[in-house]
């Protein structure tokens, strides 16, 4: 894939983002240098490696699902609050 200045100004537009005219050159040769590199993996053979390969070979770890109940939590959250009643936020009404 070629990063030319059409493809620039179509990602600025997708992205909502604008770039300066003295940064686009600098970005397009960033953006070409990235290409390349992703090209560069896809000639890689992964014929040979099991598609769940994992680094590591240990198996995660669970734990006990299990109701944790603190009081406290809640209060030091709605203490920031500047309105709140019976455990719950109270904020204006925005739906008619």
């Amino acid at each position: 894939m070629q990063v030319d200045d059409a493809l620039l100004t179509k990602l600025e537009k997708l992205s909502f983002l604008k770039i300066s005219d003295d940064k686009r050159e600098q970005i397009i040769t960033q953006l070409s240098e990235i290409v390349n590199f992703v090209d560069n993996l896809s000639e890689l053979n992964t014929n040979e490696i099991d598609s769940k390969f994992a680094v590591g070979n240990e198996a995660t770890h669970l734990r006990e699902d299990t109701v944790q109940l603190d009081g406290t939590i809640n209060e030091n959250i709605l203490k920031n609050a500047p309105l709140s009643q019976d455990n719950f936020f109270i904020v204006p009404k925005i739906i008619e």
